[in-house]
């Protein structure tokens, strides 16, 4: 779908054009670019502002056959987000507009405060991730995505930048299979099939996979990932993906809560937040996604992801509150709250894998709690870890990707609200306030010394409405952001 090249514009017959437009300085070297953008400006509805947008159809002297604009706003005030966005908005304009390519004008970043890489990469990332459409339950496919998106650019920024695009196709390929799973209805994705479908998405992908069934979980005392899935006619099931290089001297391991659909059990959610919930299984999607596009980036180190995928249901045979469980880890817990689901199947997935693997750095993404979202809103995941690099990587990675993340902390004082009469843990507080605290402090109970972090994705794993690059439904929060992370462990 993507393509650098060099395009003289006077010579070469263009279809569709786009242009980026600044309101206060001209971010293009080439002439005619310049005049084109000089001509879309004599209108008086286009100044180039932020949200303008104008098209003019058949520029004399030039062989395009139309050339859209699309403000951006101050040049000061750009940002990778920016561009991102914007070429997510062209290429969205192109489709519903039924055009089957276009060729952007890369702008230069002489003019602006961002690197040459990171604007061509930000615009690639916004093309790719703005063209999907989730549509196969749809009869009537109203839309196509673009076929083609091809960059302007010089013969040496050709040379330059000659792997980016592959890298970033794989990247986003990864980051749309994980809005693909998220968004898919729980009927199509129980836990057997769900395992089924990134195994087979891993084998393309040349990793080596396994899926460990209820009979191999209770062989090696899963007893919070099996006590979770009782309740439920599909039976749990745990993935393994790995990506293993050789002389790798560093392992890092990845675990995704995969509750397909997650009602509550017996603490039966209420409407207006059960609806959404095959979303429920996102981390194990980011998981699932980055180790797909990991296959392709080849990093040095070994990555391994682990998703313990299962299906919260009330029954006659579902867990109870008051029921006390025993962990892979051998520590019990009695369960306050069957809604508190996924911090017990994550402690089962990241004690094994600390066990299977001793891990350099764990890193664990879970839809795990309302409480963050009520603390950071629907589009900055919670970042918990005692180790502040870590952190502070997470962090900077985030920024970068727009894939926002900020640190909360995780109080030693706090783990007295974990404390039971019965058990050695509760799964959930006995006080109202800081859940996702809370939560994350119940994971850090089950890690040992490893290096770890946890990222809770509750809020932005889940887009209630389109934007600029990312439609309504799963949004694939994660891949980017530890892809990018990744590359600099």
């Amino acid at each position: 779908m993507l393509e650098v090249k060099s395009v003289n514009l006077k010579r070469v017959k263009v279809d569709t054009l786009v242009v980026p437009v600044c309101e206060d300085r001209d971010i293009h070297t080439d002439k005619l670019l310049s005049s084109l953008v000089d001509a879309a400006k004599a209108f008086p509805e286009f100044k180039g502002k932020k949200g303008d947008v104008i098209t003019l159809f058949q520029p004399a002297e030039t062989g395009i056959a139309r050339a859209v604009f699309f403000g951006l706003g101050k040049a000061g005030s750009l940002s990778g987000e920016s561009f991102r966005a914007f070429a997510g908005k062209a290429v969205k304009f192109c489709v519903n507009a039924g055009l089957p390519a276009m060729t952007l004008a890369t702008p230069s970043a002489a003019g602006l405060t961002i690197e040459a890489e990171t604007l061509l990469g930000a615009l690639m990332e916004g093309a790719c991730l703005g063209n999907h459409i989730f549509d196969r339950y749809k009869k009537e496919k109203e839309k196509t995505p673009v076929k083609k998106v091809t960059f302007m650019a010089t013969a040496a920024q050709k040379k330059a930048y000659s792997g980016l695009a592959k890298s970033v196709a794989a990247v986003c390929g990864a980051s749309v299979m994980a809005r693909e799973w998220v968004t898919t209805p729980s009927n199509d994705k129980r836990p057997e099939a769900f395992a089924e479908m990134i195994q087979k998405a891993a084998r393309a992908a040349g990793l080596k996979t396994r899926i460990m069934d209820e009979r191999w979980l209770e062989k090696q005392q899963f007893g919070a990932m099996l006590a979770v899935g009782q309740g439920s006619s599909a039976k749990p099931r745990l993935v393994s993906m790995e990506y293993s290089p050789k002389g790798s001297k560093k392992t890092v391991v990845l675990v995704g809560k995969g509750v397909t659909f997650d009602s509550g059990g017996i603490n039966l959610k209420p409407s207006g937040s059960i609806e959404t919930m095959k979303m429920d299984m996102s981390g194990a999607a980011a998981v699932a996604g980055t180790m797909l596009a990991v296959a392709h980036l080849k990093p040095a180190l070994k990555v391994v992801g682990v998703m313990p995928i299962v299906e919260n249901m009330p029954s006659g045979t579902a867990i109870r509150p008051g029921d006390i469980i025993r962990s892979f880890a051998g520590k019990t817990i009695e369960i306050g709250n069957t809604d508190a689901e996924g911090r017990l199947i994550l402690v089962d997935a990241m004690a094994w894998a600390v066990k299977q693997y001793q891990p350099d750095t764990l890193i664990d993404l879970a839809t795990l709690t309302g409480a963050c979202v009520v603390a950071l809103g629907e589009k900055i995941a919670g970042v918990f870890s005692a180790d502040r690099q870590l952190a502070d990587a997470i962090v900077a990675a985030g920024d970068r990707t727009h894939e926002r993340c900020w640190q909360l902390p995780l109080p030693e004082d706090y783990k007295e609200l974990l404390k039971n009469d019965f058990a050695d843990l509760n799964n959930v507080s006995s006080g109202r306030w800081g859940g996702a605290i809370t939560a994350a402090l119940f994971l850090s109970e089950f890690i040992g010394d490893t290096r770890w972090a946890h990222i809770d994705i509750a809020g932005p794993a889940w887009a209630k409405k389109a934007s600029d690059y990312c439609g309504a439904g799963g949004t694939g929060f994660g891949v980017r952001l530890l892809c990018d992370l990744i590359g600099k462990l």
